[in-house]
């Protein structure tokens, strides 16, 4: 044989190319690189959002400064220390019961009776505490657990017998309503103590000043620590984050708002500090945000309001995921009927009758969350209760009647619910959903 045979000729397998890499690189998302190009890619990312109809809390934010701005022109006291309290102590109470409805909203289902279920909350604390005499902490949790057991059984009937959410939750309004009548006797009404628990929820304010200031701090600390430990983790796992310079402006900003609210609350004549109810009701917001979007339950919200059955495929207990959520609802709905019940002065048999599950349901819907399922999130509940309560309190400081208050507050849930819909609209034209 001659000497130049190749080596492919004398028997060896032929040279292959070397590959760069044996694992193709992760794609990644370009809308992501944005944060990599500072504001100019926000502004970029902005427009594009507009564009495609995600306009996320934009309208109700506008809304609000011209809701502030309107009311302030026509009279001078609705930025006062003591019409903020107003706001804060008379928001509590719809909205924690509007964030349990964030939480059914997002499955794309609805649940109709929260009113009652907040009568019932009441009327087992006000029977337990005050009529028998039990210890009034003790009266309270099993008040809110009367909540918890009642929207988990609406929950079973939706998702094990298949009942119709609307159709077991309506059962449920008029039901729990008889129970509540029932159960407050023939007077009809008990008078809450003034030295009980419950009359603390919204007749309690930190006078300190040291209070409102504190709370500023440790919400503007705990917000510019989630935000940098965000872009930690987006940086170990290998995704664009937030500059430092945008973290520093968000943070600036909620700081502004933060300590200018606590300084309304704090300094000005007549103000009375920092109301307990405010307290609670961030409380609940925080924790219910840190489930929804920080853990694998709360994603898996989102997915069985998107899909159902792909969620199911997927491997998700649609079931176990419908009955807590519904749980949680009526949990939060006999937690805002105890504050219900400190704002009136007691439990009656009519506490969650009236516009309460009007107000709790467009509070929700005004502060963003879509009625379609799978999009919104928590803090609506707060955004479109301080839209609602915000009417309210200018309108009653202009001596305007209820029934102008109700047109007004009906034309802006309409609004919010047009606006939903050309927004899911536009994003099936621009090919987003």
């Amino acid at each position: 044989m001659s000497s130049d045979l190749s080596k492919s000729e004398a028997g060896a397998p032929p040279e292959q190319p070397v590959a760069k890499s044996a694992v193709p690189a992760a794609a990644v998302d370009p809308r992501l690189l944005v944060r990599e190009q500072g504001f100019k890619g926000y502004w970029t990312d902005f427009t594009r959002r507009m564009r495609g109809g995600e306009l996320g809390s934009l309208p109700v934010i506008l809304g609000l400064i011209v809701i502030a701005v309107v009311f302030q022109l026509q009279t001078s006291s609705f930025l006062s220390a003591g019409s903020l309290a107003n706001i804060g102590v008379y928001t509590s109470g719809l909205g924690i019961m509007a964030v349990g409805i964030v939480f059914v909203l997002l499955l794309g289902e609805i649940d109709l009776s929260v009113g009652s279920v907040a009568g019932v909350g009441a009327a087992v604390w006000a029977v337990l505490s005050v009529t028998n005499g039990l210890n009034d902490w003790l009266s309270v949790l099993l008040a809110i657990g009367c909540g918890l057991l009642i929207g988990a059984l609406h929950g079973f009937f939706f998702a094990k017998i298949g009942v119709p959410a609307f159709v077991v939750t309506l059962a449920g309004f008029l039901g729990w309503s008889g129970l509540q009548i029932w159960m407050m006797g023939k007077e009809g009404s008990i008078n809450t103590p003034d030295d009980s628990v419950v009359a603390y929820l919204t007749g309690y304010y930190f006078e300190d000043k040291a209070a409102a200031y504190g709370l500023a701090l440790i919400a503007v600390l705990a917000y510019a620590g989630s935000l940098l430990l965000d872009s930690k983790r987006r940086k170990a796992a290998g995704l664009p984050s937030r500059p430092l310079s945008e973290v520093g402006l968000r943070t600036a900003v909620v700081a502004v708002i933060a300590f200018v609210v606590a300084y309304v609350l704090n300094e000005p004549a007549g103000a009375r500090g920092l109301p307990l109810a405010l307290v609670l009701f961030l409380a609940v917001l925080v924790i219910a945000d840190f489930v929804v979007r920080r853990t694998s339950y709360g994603r898996q919200i989102f997915a069985v309001g998107g899909n159902a059955e792909a969620a199911r495929r997927a491997g998700i207990n649609v079931d176990k995921v419908r009955i807590t959520v519904f749980a949680i609802s009526g949990m939060l709905a006999a937690f805002g009927g105890l504050f219900i019940a400190s704002l009136s002065g007691g439990a009656t048999k009519n506490l969650g009758a009236g516009n309460t599950l009007m107000n709790v349901i467009a509070a929700a819907v005004i502060g963003g969350t879509s009625l379609f399922g799978g999009r919104g999130k928590i803090w609506s509940a707060l955004l479109g209760m301080l839209v609602i309560q915000s009417i309210q309190q200018g309108l009653n400081l202009l001596g305007m009647a209820s029934e102008i208050q109700f047109m007004i507050t009906g034309a802006v849930l309409l609004a919010a619910v047009v606006i939903d819909s050309v927004s899911r609209r536009t994003q099936k034209t621009a090919g987003r959903t």
